[in-house]
């Protein structure tokens, strides 16, 4: 049947290996031809595992002439001539020590095996002296120039992006090892460089003024990952079998794995595109589950939340001009550049006449993945307590119980150790933002009207609930500001029913010291 037949090449990254294996194979080779009839110096970033090592490897097998593994795929039909060029592929994935004695032995270790493999030898010196070196002895042998590629040129800075002294010596070993490409254009066909983020070209690619930056171009936007059409197209019978696993019906599947998938944009054209790694696990377990996710490294997330403290409340649906977030991330002053080149964050909308884009969560995947990461600086450390906690309150309030969610919440956070900055009603509303968000109960904060700001604005498919809170001040307060200022005109002629609550918390107790519920 179908789930004998089709094979996914989960951790495959092997061009060669993917085509000889039979394996399902979403065909980029187009774009890998019209790079390389377009130009010589390409960089482009795109999220973690999301087919970045399996692009570079298509444009090793493409520049080696292997006309046989292009057989039915675009490049195939589009490449007529079908040269072979001596290729340099680096990865730099390994190098992740943090140090820049480690970085330079691996780069020797892969300047070795490709000498072996072109029988050219080098002095040995420095990594750097040593690739241009390579560079004119391959194009001396081979007669032809030479194509560089270096994947996950960024791996080691991630490593030391929130320790300056080691990411300068880093950034500085990894500008000597690029220094040589400028020199030697002469020799060189055709170089890609691909990563997750996005540094400066004055701290890394000082020398290469010509390089051509395609991250946010339209015409590449669907470079990595899987389309919408691909998925109703080429992976039409995984989707299927898919449906078929799990008991439900196509339509259903199609909708799932949008949900919990799709939403990437990688530029202003909102070209809809899939997370390739979450679509080929779900595909092979039959279920929709956080795959991606679950590989990642929140760490880094956590860390740079801390040093730019920002209110998580606000992160989606920011505001900002590509220079915000599409950014060197040793230059960032806020959280937008590494949040958006790690794929946490995605384009939503853009504005044309503003030249202004809308960032958001792409799905539900990574929405929750990012709430998770943040319970414990926000809800407990204890992490199976604060789910059995949320699956409670999911309950009650799927019975539009809000005072017994608000009792269970208030029981959790007495039992809860002090948390650090426990102590203003900016906490305790990005508190509520982050349970509610991982209860799939999408809250909205700081909602504008005419006459204020409403603190929490909660609504289910039957009910629409406006929250005031307050610290440290009667929970009557709260209420009373909410009919003061009328914050539930807004929602009078919407048909479902409207509630409001007051809340206040305690700074002494960190916890919910009262609560008023009331009908409109």
């Amino acid at each position: 049947m179908i789930a004998q037949e089709q094979r996914y090449p989960i951790g495959i990254q092997t061009f060669e290996e993917i085509r000889k294996g039979g394996y399902m194979y979403a065909d980029k080779t187009g774009y890998v031809y019209e790079l390389a009839r377009r130009y010589r110096y390409v960089f482009l970033s795109r999220p973690r595992r999301f087919g970045k090592s399996l692009l570079v490897s298509t444009m090793k097998s493409y520049f080696e002439g292997r006309r046989d593994l292009f057989v039915g795929l675009q490049a195939g039909t589009l490449e007529k001539e079908w040269r072979h060029y001596p290729v340099l592929h680096f990865s730099l994935a390994a190098a992740k020590e943090g140090t820049a004695d480690d970085l330079k032995e691996r780069l020797a270790t892969q300047i070795e095996w490709m000498e072996q493999k072109h029988g050219v030898t080098t002095p040995r010196t420095s990594p750097g002296d040593r690739l241009g070196r390579l560079i004119k002895g391959c194009c001396e042998k081979y007669h032809k120039q030479v194509v560089v590629l270096i994947d996950e040129y960024d791996a080691p800075l991630l490593a030391t992006i929130h320790h300056t002294e080691q990411a300068n010596a880093m950034r500085m070993a990894l500008r000597a090892f690029y220094a040589p490409l400028k020199d030697c254009d002469p020799w060189l066909r055709f170089v890609f460089i691909t990563g997750i983020t996005k540094f400066s070209q004055l701290s890394i690619f000082s020398e290469l003024n010509n390089l051509r930056r395609i991250t946010m171009d339209p015409r590449f936007s669907a470079i990595c990952g899987i389309t919408e059409q691909e998925l109703h197209t080429q992976w039409q019978p995984a989707v299927t079998d898919m449906s078929r696993r799990m008991g439900v019906g196509t339509d259903e599947a199609y909708r799932l794995l949008k949900q919990h998938y799709d939403g990437y944009h990688f530029a202003r054209d909102l070209t809809d595109v899939y997370n390739p790694f979450s679509l080929l696990n779900a595909f092979d377990s039959g279920d929709v589950q956080a795959h991606w996710f679950e590989t990642a490294t929140p760490t880094v997330l956590v860390q740079t939340l801390q040093r730019f403290p920002t209110d998580i409340t606000r992160i989606e649906n920011s505001q900002a001009t590509a220079d915000d977030f599409d950014a060197p991330t040793e230059q960032m002053t806020t959280v937008l550049p590494l949040f958006y080149q790690s794929g946490y964050l995605t384009i939503k909308d853009y504005d044309p006449a503003l030249n202004v884009y809308t960032l958001g969560y792409p799905n539900t995947e990574v929405r929750t993945g990012v709430m998770k990461a943040l319970i414990p600086h926000y809800v407990s450390a204890d992490a199976l307590a604060t789910k059995n906690n949320i699956i409670e309150m999911y309950r009650l309030l799927k019975q539009s119980d809000l005072a017994g969610a608000l009792d269970s919440l208030k029981d959790f956070l007495a039992a809860v150790p002090y948390a650090e900055g426990a102590t203003s009603e900016g906490h305790f509303q990005q508190l509520l933002y982050v349970v509610f968000s991982l209860m799939g109960m999408y809250m909205q904060t700081e909602v504008r009207t005419a006459t204020g700001r409403i603190d929490v604005v909660w609504q289910s498919a039957t009910d629409v609930y406006v929250m005031e809170l307050k610290t440290d001040h009667p929970a009557a307060d709260a209420l009373s500001q909410i009919d003061r200022k009328g914050y539930l005109i807004a929602y009078s002629r919407d048909g479902r029913r409207l509630h409001k609550a007051g809340i206040s918390f305690s700074t002494k107790t960190r916890t919910i010291e009262e609560y008023i519920i009331a009908d409109e």
